[in-house]
């Protein structure tokens, strides 16, 4: 068993092409000339010990075929479109290909394949052998698509729970899976030929249905005949000889195959590991051990042992934290309330935000126009419009303002008027990339599957994708409390939350528990910030009179009537200032509508505290304008936020949005950038996290699935590879030469471990240049 994958966005630009062409030669796939959208793609390969190949290609706009014409018969290859649209080519027939296409594909008919966009489909080989053998030689006109059959809709889901665990896949699992898969997609062809009038009556193919589910109940019985299962089914053997006649493959040999089947499926097995391979033979009915193994060699190219000793195990994933579940209700998409809705509130939006702006200068205020909660989304409309070069002073609200609503909220208008929640009125009311009637959880709308308020989108003029945006830092400020009762201070939270690290590994088992502790800060000296208080959170009921068990719902605002403060907590600690936002997002292309906590390639949740004042971050540009949001303010954060959150506080900063075109002559890393770069003055800060694309790795489900699959050794692993395609492409060194100064040089941290899709990033001093950064 052998899993390989090939990502394009960790090889550098220059090498892509043929290393893209190799790889897929490499796994039966023959690109065509005019294959060109090279920028992002990954091949993931899945090889099992009998030969059996799977694989999954994720890429933009390919076209390939799956063999030379003409080439020898070999096995059948089953391809199901997970996502993405295109169209197949065959030499006598074209069909259109969309999202859950089912395809048998014979390679050597010279098929050709064109996906438009993005893309992700898996590839299975199948034996052309054991499907012949239940559907008949030479009766499919290959391609063939396998319609609404009951057999194709159960063949679906085996497939995509394949794909999505194709990286920790086990030998024995796989060879379950292929059989189960080898057996739909035969009864699924078979519904597909009789609908094609093929020659075999209705009946008779009833009649041999009822004679295979006979075989397979007694398939374990050493000494089965053709007159044993003739005699149960009220048949004459020569009736039955006459079926299998038909169906192209004599009785003793329909026979020998299933059971060699079933041995496949369990030698591959973890759980038959402890038993001998003589004995899993005999369960299947083979008196003759010599035999067994001859017959199973000559059917598989491999021996029974070897089949054995390449058993693997399947790693097991992370507990669910937060995000979608994995079966929800379509979510109809809501967003910030157009001007027309504005005015049936006594309001008007301002004319600054209703028309493009042309100066080079703005303000953008944040309140409950300005800001979306919990989510990202290419739809959403701008709330400004800006050119390359623009400055832009930003307003940002903490989504933990509730949590000290006296100090964070209170005379704040453009704070109350976000988290303004009556019993008859929410002024912000989706939170979260949920559905809007709260219909799996009962939360609120949005469910809280994301929860961070941003301000935004900035539209950026001229902005494609391929192109990257820059946003540098110029000025990051504390947004002052505007209750007069604590005039010249600031305010900010910390939460020791139930997504945190620490919550499943209390000192006392079970004792599980969120603390809030709200730190104060003078204006007149806002470089440390000092505890105030702590206390633990209590249930508590929103206006709509949901009862919130945890901090399961963002905006929820505290009663301190119900809360216990302990004055004393961290008495003495001082936390130095490291300003910086947690999130800086474009929108992802992918979805409609992202949950605000996995960050990505887009940017998003970065929960990196080197993105302070005086730094720039570029980021890929997905859809046009880019569609720029900004918020989750901290005052300062750690390296891994293991408790699950920073130092929260609202903060406003000054930024420069800088477009620099693909096309355009720029810095050799900004071509084909595939994530976040972080610049300093002082270091190169490679930003990677586990699934850099999650929303197209992961696939369908992917905002649930994130939070099950994510690893440090994934993020560790795609951190270390940007960072040598960084070397590689900025500073033409060799791979080797980037090996070296990565161990040397560079230091990998943990960024965070709270986002569901866990961070490393890899820090790079640009002092090793000496003088200057050449």
């Amino acid at each position: 068993m052998a899993v390989e994958q090939i990502d394009l966005d960790a090889v550098p630009g220059d090498g892509r092409s043929d290393i893209w062409r190799q790889t897929l030669r490499g796994v039966g796939l023959l690109p065509l000339a005019e294959t060109g959208c090279l920028d992002t793609g990954t091949v993931t390969s899945f090889r099992a010990p009998a030969g059996a190949r799977m694989t999954m290609v994720q890429a933009r706009g390919q076209s390939f075929a799956f063999s030379a014409p003409g080439k020898a018969p070999g096995p059948l290859v089953l391809l199901l479109v997970l996502s993405g649209r295109g169209r197949i080519v065959a030499p006598s027939k074209a069909f259109e290909l969309a999202d859950s296409d089912l395809v048998v594909v014979a390679p050597e008919a010279g098929v050709q394949v064109e996906m438009r966009g993005d893309f992700s489909i898996l590839l299975l080989d199948l034996s052309r052998s054991a499907v012949e053998a239940r559907v008949g030689r030479n009766r499919a006109g290959f391609p063939v698509v396998l319609g609404g059959t009951v057999a194709a809709s159960a063949a679906r889901p085996v497939l995509r729970t394949l794909a999505m665990n194709l990286d920790t896949l086990g030998a024995g699992d796989f060879a379950a899976a292929e059989v189960a898969v080898t057996e739909l997609v035969s009864g699924a062809l078979l519904a597909e030929l009789r609908g094609n009038g093929h020659e075999r009556t209705d009946s008779q193919m009833a009649n041999f249905r009822r004679v295979a589910a006979a075989v397979n109940r007694r398939l374990g019985e050493a000494g089965l005949s053709i007159q044993d299962v003739a005699r149960d089914e009220g048949l004459s053997k020569r009736y039955v000889q006459r079926l299998f006649k038909q169906h192209g493959e004599s009785f003793s040999d329909y026979v020998r195959r299933l059971r060699l089947e079933r041995c496949k499926a369990e030698l591959a097995d973890p759980a038959h590991a402890h038993e001998a391979v003589g004995a899993i033979a005999m369960r299947w009915g083979f008196r003759d051990q010599s035999y067994f193994s001859r017959a199973f060699s000559s059917a598989y190219g491999v021996s029974p042992s070897n089949i054995r000793r390449g058993v693997g195990t399947v790693a097991d994933g992370r507990p669910l934290q937060r995000g979608k579940p994995l079966k929800r209700p379509a979510a109809p998409m809501a967003f910030p309330r157009s001007a027309a809705e504005f005015r049936t509130h006594g309001e008007s939006p301002t004319t600054e935000l209703a028309e493009p702006f042309r100066q080079a200068r703005f303000h953008l205020p944040a309140n409950a126009q300005t800001v979306h909660w919990g989510y990202l989304s290419k739809s959403l409309p701008p709330v400004l419009t800006v050119r390359s070069g623009a400055t832009v002073t930003v307003e940002t609200l903490t989504q933990h303002a509730g949590d000290a609503s006296e100090r964070m909220i209170q005379g704040d208008a453009g704070a109350e008027s976000v988290f303004e929640w009556t019993r008859d009125w929410k002024a912000v009311d989706r939170r979260g990339a949920g559905p809007m009637n709260a219909s799996i959880f009962g939360r609120g709308a949005g469910e809280g599957f994301g929860v961070h308020i941003l301000t935004g989108p900035i539209f950026v003029r001229g902005a494609e994708p391929g192109d990257v945006i820059e946003v540098e830092f110029l000025d990051i400020r504390l947004r002052p409390c505007a209750n007069p009762e604590f005039a010249g201070k600031a305010f900010a939270s910390n939460v020791s939350a139930w997504w945190g690290y620490q919550y499943q590994d209390s000192i006392v088992p079970g004792a599980r528990r969120e603390t809030v502790t709200i730190f104060e800060i003078d204006l007149t000296e806002p470089d440390v910030a000092r505890p105030l208080y702590s206390y633990r959170w209590t249930p508590q009921t929103d206006p709509f009179g949901i009862v919130h068990e945890t901090m399961d719902y963002p905006g929820v605002l505290v009663d301190p009537a119900t809360v216990t403060p302990d004055w004393r907590a961290l008495r003495g600690i001082e936390i130095p200032a490291r300003l910086h936002f947690g999130t800086v997002a474009l929108a992802p292309r992918e979805e409609d509508l992202v949950d605000s906590i996995p960050p990505g390639y887009f940017g998003g949740n970065i929960d990196n505290w080197r993105l302070g004042k005086g730094s720039r971050v570029f980021l890929p540009v997905s859809v046009p304008g880019g569609l720029l949001s900004i918020g989750d303010g901290h005052f300062a954060q750690g390296d891994s936020e293991v408790n699950g959150t920073g130092l929260e506080c609202s903060l406003t900063a000054d930024i420069r949005l800088t477009l620099h075109k693909a096309s355009g002559e720029g810095r050799p890393f900004l071509r084909a950038l595939s994530g976040p770069l972080i610049e300093t003055e002082t270091h190169w800060v490679l930003q990677s996290f586990s699934y850099p694309n999650y929303l197209r790795e992961l696939g369908r489900d992917a905002q649930s699935k994130i939070y099950q699959h994510s690893s440090i050794d994934l993020a560790m692993r795609n951190a270390f590879r940007q960072a040598r395609r960084f070397l590689m492409e900025h500073y033409g060194m060799n791979e080797d030469e980037a090996h070296c100064l990565l161990s040397l040089g560079a230091d990998f941290g943990v960024t965070q471990v709270a986002d569901g899709n866990f961070g490393v990033h890899a820090t790079i001093p640009k002092a090793l240049w000496g003088d200057g950064d050449r």
